[in-house]
């Protein structure tokens, strides 16, 4: 991919070296740090709430909509980056002026009891709706198919290998780590009793 980015052309244009280095660390803290916290959150999802833990085991053909409903659920990002207002716009009666620095929060917006019922509930059969877990328009995640085919990668494999894992600790226990940006656990302590035979 990073040679790809070295190669691209747009008729004389191509990307100078501070943009590919920018590119280089975005892609890597990024697509690092929220996949990793797509699983650890969802693990903790699931764990925290057997019942659709049993249905996942149970129907595992669930699990491309289990992971769409853990995006939206737990979502790995809290807020996108800083962007800044270029007009002044009154958005649910609060106006957001020219020049102001605007912290879209991702994490409210999958959780807004005005475009999902029941928003504090996890319900892995929902039928999925658009989620602002990779980000919105313009700046949506380029890696979310990755992102997606390894979490249900991740997840199969987990519940698979580890048909006794439980939380070690009461689901209020755990601890977020203190991020403006991405939201992941600090740890997740978990028993993984007798592993199951990998196939």
């Amino acid at each position: 991919m990073i040679s790809a980015l070295v190669a691209a052309r747009d008729g004389a244009d191509r990307l100078s070296e501070e943009e590919l280095t920018s590119m280089v660390m975005l892609l890597t803290v990024a697509g690092h740090e929220t996949t990793v916290n797509l699983l650890g959150n969802g693990t903790a999802a699931l764990l925290s709430h057997p019942d659709q833990l049993d249905r996942l085991r149970a129907e595992p053909e669930l699990l491309p909509r289990a992971v769409e409903e853990l995006l939206r659920y737990v979502t790995p990002i809290q807020a996108t980056f800083p962007v800044v207002g270029t007009e002044d716009v009154e958005v649910e009666g609060v106006t957001i002026a020219a020049g102001e620095v605007i912290l879209p929060a991702v994490l409210a917006a999958n959780r807004d009891p005005a475009y999902v019922e029941d928003p504090d509930t996890l319900d892995i059969t929902r039928s999925p709706k658009p989620h602002l877990g990779f980000g919105p328009g313009p700046h949506h995640c380029l890696g979310a198919s990755l992102a997606r085919l390894e979490a249900r990668i991740g997840f199969a494999a987990l519940l698979e290998r580890y048909p006794d894992l439980s939380l070690a600790v009461d689901p209020s226990e755990l601890t977020w780590q203190p991020n403006v940006i991405f939201q992941g656990l600090a740890g997740l302590p978990v028993r993984v009793g007798k592993p199951g035979s990998p196939q």
